[in-house]
């Protein structure tokens, strides 16, 4: 389907786009972003998808010079993708859109948190939350203090609405800068290394307040260091060497290096299920590594179903870690299913290279083992 054709305003500022599902809030479409400097050109940026619903709570992850600021600066228009497209809350941010164009409709749609707070040094608390409506001409002009105020409120610094930032914390600094970014009750909120300055009680309220605004309905998508902060968060997106790891297989081998899981993301294979749907017949040579990526599947001993396994749970590793044929029937379950495969060779090459990962694997494997040793048991006559 032509996007181009069903945008429309295509003259006046940020398009909507007619093509995307409402219930998104964020979509990337072959995304690449490429810099020049006087070593040459180099690509941060290598085509990247991505799709974030309404509602939730994401957290972006990578090494450093992995892209993930990069992206941040995609989805807040801060910076020029090289080429595909973006679209937030429905509108495409880049095509035949002027600076100031896309300065404005940021200013309604999305608030941003900086590691650094970056709040005016001369102004208060109070007139740095007003600030953005100011920008934007949001709010009737005697309403603004107000809304400041219980902003403030809040995030708890009402009794410093008339402070200047360098009277306050560090911490109180990030609340304030949080209560500005909601100074227009956006819809999206980002936020880079949010609690990156911060102690582990103020930035346990940084993530309080977050989850409070995902409640009521925002959109949240955070960089973080902090594996503490990822537990707390509905997705984990990961950006390795400017390319976004499938998250099936992060959430499956999460011991796995980035660089690895990267390299299953590339080789990996997707193999759609029809119900019931025959994968492997027991006694026959496993020569894939499976992982669910939709709906379920089912082991089978003398058709009795022993095991099921669901989203993110993976079969094929006692096999192929241990040697020997399949030791039950496979099969989809009673709905569609859908399988990423690595082939035998690609698994055994990667898992090698990761120790920590293959040591796991075996562990899991031997408990599966045992398991179905009690299985066979119960199914006999």
């Amino acid at each position: 389907m032509n996007k181009t054709a069903l945008r429309t305003r295509p003259k006046t500022g940020p398009v909507q786009v007619a093509d995307f599902a409402p219930e998104s809030m964020i979509e990337l479409r072959g995304v690449v972003k490429r810099f020049s400097n006087a070593a040459g050109e180099f690509t941060v940026l290598k085509g990247v998808d991505l799709t974030i619903n309404r509602g939730e709570f994401v957290s972006i992850v990578g090494k450093s010079g992995s892209g993930k600021s990069t992206l941040l600066n995609m989805i807040t228009g801060i910076d020029h993708p090289s080429d595909g497209l973006v679209v937030v809350n429905g509108t495409d941010i880049y095509t035949g859109v002027s600076e100031s164009q896309r300065s404005n409709w940021r200013g309604k749609n999305l608030g941003i948190v900086f590691q650094f707070f970056q709040l005016l040094p001369m102004l208060t608390l109070l007139e740095n939350v007003m600030l953005p409506m100011d920008y934007v001409d949001m709010y009737d002009f005697d309403e603004r203090p107000t809304r400041a105020m219980d902003l403030l409120k809040l995030v708890g610094l009402e009794k410093f609405a008339n402070k200047l930032p360098v009277l306050v914390s560090t911490g109180q600094q990030q609340l304030a800068a949080i209560a500005r970014a909601m100074a227009c009750d956006p819809p999206l909120l980002v936020a880079d290394e949010p609690t990156g300055n911060l102690d582990s009680r103020s930035a346990d309220t940084i993530i309080q307040l977050f989850e409070l605004f995902v409640s009521q309905g925002k959109t949240i998508v955070m960089v973080t260091h902090d594996p503490s902060l990822t537990s707390r968060t509905n997705r984990n997106i990961i950006i390795s060497d400017g390319e976004l790891i499938n998250e099936t297989i992060s959430r499956a081998l999460p011991q796995l290096r980035h660089r690895h899981m990267l390299e299953f993301t590339r080789i990996a294979e997707t193999r759609p299920l029809q119900p019931n749907e025959i994968i492997i017949q027991q006694g026959q040579p496993v020569d894939y590594f499976y992982i669910v990526s939709k709906g379920e599947v089912e082991m089978l001993v003398k058709d009795q179903v022993v095991s099921r396994l669901r989203t993110n749970e993976f079969f094929g590793e006692i096999e192929l870690l241990q040697g020997g044929n399949s030791l039950t029937d496979v099969r989809a379950g009673n709905s569609p299913a859908e399988l990423l495969t690595i082939s035998r060779a690609d698994f055994l090459r990667v898992i090698q290279e990761s120790p920590i990962t293959a040591e796991a694997l075996l562990k899991i494997a031997q408990r599966k083992m045992e398991a179905l040793k009690e299985d066979k048991l119960a199914a006999k006559p």
